[in-house]
């Protein structure tokens, strides 16, 4: 069968592509991407392609199957506090080594065979993150979970400037305590984004996007003014889950960066889909 090609593809993706020349976009990663070998292919080619169309693009990524799949083997039961893994001394020492050992090097490593440039940095490398432990207004107790305080992006900028993929796992190190911190990888995503101000943050996920109906995947929200957000929080149409998710956008875009999405990494390449197409995918906070 002969293989026809559609050079409308490259034509509508050429302004996009001058659009993000140069720019930074940060892509956290997680999710069903990350487990299923076909979409994380598809996630490694995506990042390499916009590294060579001159985008300077920015991995952070979680590993929560891998930690507790890891856990597993010593034993040890995963244990959830609102949506927040429990960590205790033995586990923060599981996080550091499955984290900022097994999954950033191994994703590092697929970036290179994928013909990319890629170096590996976790959040205590040049004081990257710098983290207090987390608390809230019930005095909860999440273990050796740490609310980021400060960012210092000069490591990820000199990688950057000399045209590596820089690869970030959310380990911080401690501020008030001598430990480090776990730290939940959309909000490493967003204070990153924040730090480098960049263009575009994207956060991949195991839902479509925002959806005014959560059973019904045809009720996408495409875009929403972050000015709309409390009321869709108060009308219930964001909940459980998604409100952290949507607080990392939020916060983001509040400070500077210019778009943040939430986006389906279940979709093989929704990075390019949504970047370099006028279609889009997901919902976009603007």
């Amino acid at each position: 069968m002969e293989h026809t090609y559609d050079p409308k593809v490259l034509i509508e993706a050429l302004p996009h592509i001058q659009k993000y020349n140069g720019k930074t976009v940060v892509v956290k990663y997680g999710g069903n991407a990350m487990v299923n070998e076909e979409l994380k292919a598809a996630v490694i080619h995506d990042i390499v392609l916009l590294s060579l169309v001159g985008v300077r693009v920015v991995v952070v990524h979680g590993g929560g199957p891998e930690i507790s799949d890891m856990l597993r083997k010593i034993g040890k039961q995963s244990k959830f506090v609102k949506g927040l893994r429990y960590t205790d001394r033995e586990t923060m020492d599981i996080v550091q080594m499955v984290l900022s050992g097994k999954v950033n090097k191994d994703l590092v490593s697929l970036i290179h065979k994928a013909g990319g440039n890629s170096i590996g940095l976790c959040g205590m490398d040049g004081g990257l993150f710098q983290a207090i432990r987390m608390t809230d207004d019930e005095d909860t107790d999440y273990g050796y979970v740490g609310e980021i305080q400060s960012v210092n992006p000069s490591p990820v900028i000199d990688l950057l400037e000399n045209g590596y993929i820089p690869v970030v796992s959310t380990v911080a190190l401690g501020m008030d305590d001598d430990t480090n911190y776990n730290i939940n990888a959309d909000l490493a995503a967003a204070k990153l984004a924040v730090a480098l101000q960049a263009e575009k943050l994207i956060l991949l996920t195991d839902v479509r996007g925002l959806l005014r109906d959560r059973n019904d995947e045809s009720t996408l929200i495409p875009t929403v003014r972050v000015s709309a957000v409390p009321k869709l929080i108060k009308d219930g149409i964001i909940g459980g889950g998604m409100i952290p998710k949507v607080d990392c956008c939020v916060e983001a875009v509040r400070m500077g960066v210019r778009r943040a999405n939430i986006q389906d990494g279940r979709v093989p390449h929704s990075i390019l889909i949504e970047l370099f197409s006028d279609a889009g995918v997901g919902t976009m906070f603007y």
